[in-house]
């Protein structure tokens, strides 16, 4: 009878053990010593090959290896590796997309900070195992990236910040971590949104808002063509549009309006306008008046629009596009009637200050009056945001001033 075969990769001698979790040994298979090295996070072993044929040396390199095994900064199991969850969170973020629970834009924004060639997240923190990373960690990346790159603005540190809690908060949620890191926020200088300043904060004579109109009415009188398209109508009531109605200049919010988002209501006179996929989600806004007129001269220039059709530059499908047209001929607007800087904020204005217009008005115009909550909820913004970036701005009318040195009635 035959005898079988014995294995090469049989112990060749005794394992020699060198301290808890770490042992040497050879097999017949090779001449260099293999390092056995038990891996604290996994609770299982790892070998690794020496490549020494010295005892001596062989306990060395194994110390090495153990060293570099066992060390918090050493390449997690994949399946641990904050770029997996990282993964893992965008895949979420889209499905909740997919189901208009999550704003589209949302996970675009969180992929490019995970991303980033230079600072991304994933680039600093991929190999590194999600269940050991500490709020020292945290502070340890950010202090690296003040000294790398001091320009980036502290919103941009913090939306890091909350991309990185997001990622974390899917391990937790798969019971690898109980909490997640505390990662304290960059304070943020809050600096006042350009806007275009009207009267009664300003004279008649110096009223920039009136200024914005009369000179798009001008361009259209001259047949101003820009980029090879020429200014239309289209760009007055796309002014009187978004100072009227708060939405957003954005092809998720104002350029993705089709004639089926807005229905026409009654006392008060307004539109209720279907913002579908706005930075803040979902939302119905109520307009002012301003916005029902210029809605209805839309609907004659396009009798034939049917409720598919977009309200703005409907003969462009791509509204990256439409926006760029419009763009293009409001800074050429802003540049013929010298108001493209804001010598009060020190910033260049753009599309986006007219939405920045309607909220002040409506804070200045309603005297003081109006519901800073419903007016939060009707712009997609929150309460926080216009207390921090307009009211605080802004004089006191003369009714608030009344107001705040009234002593009661007696």
């Amino acid at each position: 009878m035959a005898m079988a075969k014995r294995s090469p990769h049989r112990l060749k001698g005794k394992i020699i053990k060198l301290r808890r979790g770490l042992a040497i040994y050879q097999t017949h298979a090779s001449p260099y010593y293999y390092a056995r090295v038990l891996d604290p996070r996994t609770g299982r072993y790892k070998v690794r090959s020496t490549k020494e044929t010295s005892r001596i040396e062989a306990r060395t390199a194994a110390e090495e290896l153990a060293q570099t095994i066992c060390s918090k900064d050493a390449p997690a199991p994949q399946e641990f590796s904050f770029k997996t969850y990282a993964h893992r969170f965008v895949q979420k973020g889209q499905q909740l997309a997919d189901s208009g629970e999550r704003n589209r834009n949302y996970i675009r924004t969180a992929k490019l900070f995970l991303d980033n060639d230079d600072w991304g997240l994933v680039r600093h923190f991929g190999t590194r195992d999600v269940r050991e990373l500490t709020t020292r960690d945290w502070q340890l990346f950010i202090e690296r990236l003040n000294r790398k790159r001091s320009d980036l603005s502290s919103s941009t540190r913090n939306m890091l910040m909350a991309t990185f809690r997001n990622v974390l908060k899917v391990a937790r949620d798969d019971g690898l971590i109980d909490v997640v890191p505390a990662t304290p926020r960059v304070r943020q200088k809050d600096n006042p949104r350009a806007f275009f300043r009207f009267a009664p904060l300003v004279p008649d004579s110096k009223d920039e808002y009136k200024k914005l109109l009369d000179g798009a009415q001008k361009m259209v009188k001259e047949s101003v063509v820009v980029r090879g398209v020429e200014v239309t109508d289209e760009l007055y009531d796309l002014i009187l549009f978004c100072v009227h109605a708060f939405v957003r200049p954005t092809t998720t919010e104002l350029y993705a309006l089709k004639h089926d988002d807005i229905a026409l209501e009654t006392n008060p006179k307004r539109l209720l306008v279907t913002i579908r996929s706005g930075k803040t989600g979902f939302r119905i806004a109520n307009t002012m008046s301003g916005a029902v007129t210029a809605y209805q001269r839309m609907r004659k220039r396009y009798p034939k629009a049917g409720g598919d059709d977009y309200i703005f530059l409907a003969d462009y499908t791509n509204r990256a596009t439409a926006a760029r047209i419009f763009q293009r001929q409001f800074n050429l607007l802003l540049d013929r009637i010298g108001l493209k800087h804001d010598p009060m904020t020190n910033s260049d204005r753009s599309v986006y200050s007219l939405r920045h217009t309607a909220i002040c008005m409506r804070i200045i115009l309603s005297h003081g009056q109006v519901n800073i909550f419903n007016l939060a909820k009707n712009a997609g913004t929150s309460i926080n945001q216009i207390e921090r970036f307009y009211a605080r701005h802004l004089p006191l009318s003369r009714e608030m001033a009344k107001n705040l040195q009234s002593f009661g009635e007696g």
